[in-house]
Order: structure tokens, then C-alpha cells, then sequence
């Protein structure tokens, strides 16, 4: 009898919930420490009534501020316990299995530049192709047949 009372006492002490948001990928912040990101599961054995800050950041949207209580539902094994002990109605009280945030967007966010940019892609007028061709024609890079082949080419397009 002893050894399930203090079984009770001990389950009832902590208390867990589930941390969402939509979208998910939030960064989770309890108590101004940063502690994962959402979904997230919380976890404490804090006693009825105690309060919890919590912080969600997602770039582009606006950062969630809010607190939540443990006194959102009863546990019947603290209540049990502690008609026997008087010590776990400090627990008697549970958060709700899941806490879920709807993040706002930001209206003027916008994603930061990629870290490398693509090179440019600059097109040649036709004739700045064929002054590049008739100048390898007359460095003698290009046989006249190539060049005319070439120049054919770039005028056709």
C-alpha cells in the first residue's frame, strides 16, 4: 500500500505538453532560454499554479509571445495522493497534452538574398558576336571557312 502511495506521489509530480505552430519549425523559447523548435515537448514537475513564458521566432512571421498555467486540467492520481499525503495537491493540477500557436506573417518580409549569387547571364548582341568572331578570323584563330560558317550562324538567329 505504501509502495503505490509513493508511486502516486512520484507519477503525479510531473507534467508534459505539446508545443505547436503553424507553421511548424518555430523556435521555442521557455523562459528566455531557447530550447528546440516546435513541435516541441515541455516537460517540468513544477507545482499547480506556476507559469511558463514562452517565445516562438519563425523569420517572416511575427514572434509569439505568451505564458501558460499548470491549472489547465486535473490529474486524479495527485488528487488520490494526496487525500493520503496532503503533499501531491501541489501537483493536482496538469497543463492540456497540447498547446498549439497560429504564427501571423510578417506583411513586408522578405527572404533574405541568397549567400551565393548566380552569375549573370549577359547575351551578346549580334554584333558584338560578329566583331568577337571577325577578331579571331584576323588573329588567325578561325579559318576563313570557320568564320563564314560562324557568321552565317550568328545572322541567321
Amino acid at each position: 500500500m505504501v509502495l503505490l502511495a509513493v508511486s502516486v506521489l512520484f507519477s503525479s509530480c510531473a507534467s508534459t505538453t505539446m508545443i505547436q505552430s503553424t507553421p511548424s519549425g518555430a523556435k521555442v523559447f521557455v523562459n528566455t532560454e531557447y530550447a528546440g523548435t516546435t513541435p516541441y515537448t515541455y516537460e517540468d514537475s513544477r507545482i499547480t499554479g506556476s507559469e511558463v513564458s514562452l517565445r516562438l521566432e519563425l523569420p517572416g512571421h511575427e514572434p509569439l509571445n505568451t505564458m501558460f498555467a499548470r491549472d489547465e486540467r486535473v490529474d486524479g492520481l495527485a488528487v488520490i495522493g494526496g487525500c493520503l499525503f496532503l503533499v501531491p495537491f501541489l501537483w493536482a493540477m496538469k497543463y492540456k497534452p497540447t498547446h498549439m500557436y497560429e504564427l501571423k506573417p510578417l506583411s513586408n518580409w522578405q527572404p533574405e538574398p541568397e549567400t551565393q549569387q548566380k552569375p549573370a547571364q549577359t547575351t551578346k548582341s549580334k554584333a558584338d558576336r560578329l566583331r568577337e568572331i571577325k577578331q579571331l578570323y584576323d588573329e588567325k584563330i578561325l579559318t576563313q571557312q570557320e568564320y563564314e560558317d560562324a557568321k552565317k550562324k550568328i545572322l541567321e538567329e
